[in-house]
């Protein structure tokens, strides 16, 4: 059977090593969604971020963003959201971090973080979604959407990774979008609970009618969620050791989602 709704990820996935969409990519994604098969991106991006990728795409679909702590219907009005609450937060907050370890938080339109992180431009230049620098101890007692870890130093986001499971892993969802960015949200949030308790019932989508792709440990709950799940061929090995018997595209950086489709679809 054809599917009747892809989901994907950005960074990773839909995205190449330059941090945007393809022609190929953007090309064969317009003839699929012609046939009337529905796109959704899934990520763990800023909704202000994703939407810039959506409009590439020209879709009229729910956009899933910050891991699934935030859906917006077609008109981009919010149907979901689930922010880790006020007291919560501030536990975290107050956690002590690595202090070479970059922290940020997404806190409803806004991104901040304590200290500048250059490189970060480089995954925003096409959308121009930016930070802004400010003094955490401002927004305690705030709910908070996601907090976000970034170090170049795998070995450090690993220990931070372990740490804050042993401490908040009953109450959050700590998972890796990337190797080096280590991430928390609110305990049900994930792609997949997106997808299983918002898209599928709303939308009148079955699992199976539903591929998805995916190549990061926040993808793991999607992948496993919708009838078929693709890992891509620049996956993390983490993920492949979870899904050993899903189907594996071509990297990122050579279309991987888009020649993928088209052997589904055109």
């Amino acid at each position: 059977m054809k599917f009747k709704a892809i989901v994907c990820d950005l960074d990773g996935t839909l995205l190449n090593t330059e941090h945007t969409i393809s022609k190929n990519t953007i090309d064969t994604i317009k003839k699929i969604t012609d046939q009337g098969v529905k796109f959704f991106i899934a990520t763990g991006r800023h909704h202000a971020d994703a939407l810039r990728f959506k409009d590439m795409l020209g879709l009229d679909s729910y956009l899933i963003s910050s891991n699934g702590a935030r859906i917006h219907d077609e008109n981009n009005n919010i149907i979901f959201r689930d922010d880790i609450p006020q007291e919560l937060s501030n536990e975290i907050f107050n956690t002590e971090i690595d202090p070479e370890i970059h922290k940020d938080v997404y806190l409803e339109d806004n991104w901040f973080l304590e200290i500048p992180l250059e490189e970060a431009h480089d995954y925003h230049k096409e959308s121009g979604f930016t930070y802004t620098v400010t003094d955490f101890s401002k927004l305690h007692g705030k709910e908070i959407i996601k907090f976000f870890y970034i170090h170049n130093d795998e070995k450090k986001i690993s220990k931070l990774e372990k740490e804050l499971l042993e401490k908040f892993g009953d109450r959050t969802n700590v998972t890796l979008s990337l190797p080096i960015c280590l991430e928390v949200m609110n305990k049900d949030v994930s792609k997949g609970h997106a997808i299983t308790n918002v898209l599928m019932p709303q939308l009148g989508l079955k699992k199976e009618e539903i591929i998805a792709f995916g190549d990061g440990l926040n993808d793991y709950e999607m992948l496993k969620s919708v009838g078929e799940g693709v890992l891509m061929g620049n996956c993390n090995p983490r993920l492949k050791e979870l899904l050993p018997n899903n189907k594996v595209a071509k990297p990122n950086s050579e279309d991987g989602v888009a020649e993928y489709l088209k052997k589904i679809f055109l």
